[in-house]
């Protein structure tokens, strides 16, 4: 039988875009109706995309851009204080997203920065840290981003804490994070009280340095081979990393016991991990950090490396267009919340976690990760439809990370700003909420996307480089 025999006996089937009235007329009379999703551009983007479009450089650049990041690996190689592998002096803080001085600091970021202020010894009391701070002497604020870094939530980084390292061979890229402090009344959600400043004081007497031991002994580990393990155990990586953590705490622990370290602190330090399961997100971060790098400053390239967010505004890079930053007010995530709070007590979208959705997983990977919707909120058939619909607006699929609910199809990797634009798409973010009032910690976790004018003003941005370069 011919296409053309097959198309006149084959069951009537109708393929729909834009408007729903026809659609819905077809299938109210029991026709088969395939929807595609589909609008117009942007409004405004039409001159930018022309240009963009044109520019001859953008496939070849492109095609090294995801060349080498589908290349990259990531290999935990060390645990350091960040006064030792980033030259932090004191008074000098790291923080989450786009650039952002203290006066339009959010209540989570101020309250991470007073927390980071007491814990390193340069104020008493929370009073002596916000003052030091608003009057700025010897105080500088720098996106972790800028020194190849990523930080969770407020993302605060002072001298004193202890970085994970890992680096990729393959582009000869290193990229660090700071531990994970857990879930609650924690710093990186803006939480500073005597209890969260003990914490870290044991994270940087105890927990640190016994990484740091057990990893020299074990060796590198292979945090891209864990990622690529955990996606296909129900893990997406950004909201859900419990099988990541177990994964890693099974590299570690022989190398922990044989360090000898008082077993008493042993024993504490496995119990912190295991019973944290966003341990692993602070390793899953700096391997994306790594993939997205290793595609940046290739001139003509549209692909986005960056997405972060500092509670204030939400922040992208693009490869094309190298360090600058393209900013917009950041959005307030939708979702779940914690105990007695609710919408009014969430600040806007906040943290370098973002990474793992410009490297393809987390929202991207929600379609692996069915069980998440019971922390973000949602459903299971919009998480399988989210992850589908991101593939609309990528380049490539990373085979590395692969989704068994949808054939162990590649994760949907190099976000593209043509694509979005022209598409309408923005990418999807599952993330967890701060309290918008300093030293409330977390208040629950949601969805959210990135405002649009991130976007076009990067298209904008890239337009301009195009045409010069003709």
């Amino acid at each position: 039988m011919n296409a053309l025999d097959s198309l006149l006996t084959s069951e009537p089937r109708v393929v729909a875009a834009g408007a729903d009235l026809l659609s819905e007329a077809l299938a109210g009379q029991a026709v088969p109706v395939e929807r595609v999703e589909w609008q117009p551009p942007m409004p405004g983007t039409e001159t930018s995309l022309y240009a963009v479009m044109a520019d001859p450089r953008r496939v070849d650049a492109n095609r090294e851009a995801l060349d080498r990041m589908l290349a990259s690996t990531a290999e935990l190689v060390d645990v350091r204080p960040a006064q030792d592998v980033l030259g932090l002096r004191p008074g000098e803080f790291l923080h989450a997203g786009p650039p952002l001085t203290w006066e339009r600091a959010s209540g989570p970021m101020r309250g991470a920065l007073i927390g980071a202020m007491i814990f390193e010894g340069l104020a008493s009391t929370p009073e002596q840290a916000e003052a030091a701070l608003d009057a700025g002497e010897g105080i500088s604020l720098t996106p972790c981003h800028d020194r190849g870094a990523v930080g969770p939530m407020a993302g605060v980084v002072s001298p004193s804490m202890w970085m994970f390292e890992l680096r990729d061979e393959a582009n000869d890229g290193t990229a660090w994070c700071s531990l994970n402090e857990g879930l609650g009344k924690v710093l990186r959600y803006g939480a500073y009280s005597s209890d969260v400043i003990d914490r870290l004081r044991w994270m940087s007497d105890v927990l640190g340095p016994l990484l740091q031991a057990a990893v020299r002994r074990r060796g590198r580990i292979d945090i891209k081979s864990i990622v690529a393990q955990m996606v296909q155990m129900g893990d997406e990586g950004h909201n859900r990393n419990r099988a990541g953590t177990l994964m890693l705490l099974r590299e570690l622990l022989p190398d922990l016991i044989d360090s000898g370290a008082p077993s008493s602190q042993i024993a504490e330090a496995v119990r912190f991990v295991s019973g944290n399961d966003h341990f692993f997100l602070n390793l899953v971060m700096p391997a994306g950090k790594l993939q997205t790098s290793a595609g940046a400053g290739i001139d003509g390239a549209t692909v986005v490396t960056t997405m972060a967010r500092n509670g204030t505004d939400f922040g992208i890079q693009v490869s094309g267009t190298g360090s600058r930053w393209f900013t917009a007010p950041a959005d307030t995530p939708h979702g779940l919340f914690l105990g007695s709070f609710g919408p009014d007590d969430a600040n806007p979208d906040i943290g370098d976690s973002t990474i793992c959705e410009t490297m393809g997983i987390g929202g991207f990977a929600m379609a692996s990760a069915p069980a998440i919707v019971r922390f973000v909120g949602g459903s299971v058939p919009e998480a399988l439809r989210t992850s589908q619909l991101m593939y609309e607006i990528t380049l490539a699929e990373n085979p590395a990370y692969a989704f068994p609910i949808l054939e162990f199809r590649g994760a949907p990797t190099g976000i593209d700003v043509t694509l979005v634009a022209r598409t309408g798409i923005l990418p999807q973010i599952n993330t967890g909420m701060a309290g918008k009032v300093a030293g409330t910690g977390q208040v629950g976790a949601g969805l959210v996307k990135p405002p649009a004018e991130c976007f076009t003003a990067a298209l904008d941005a890239l337009a301009g480089l195009s045409r010069s370069a003709l």
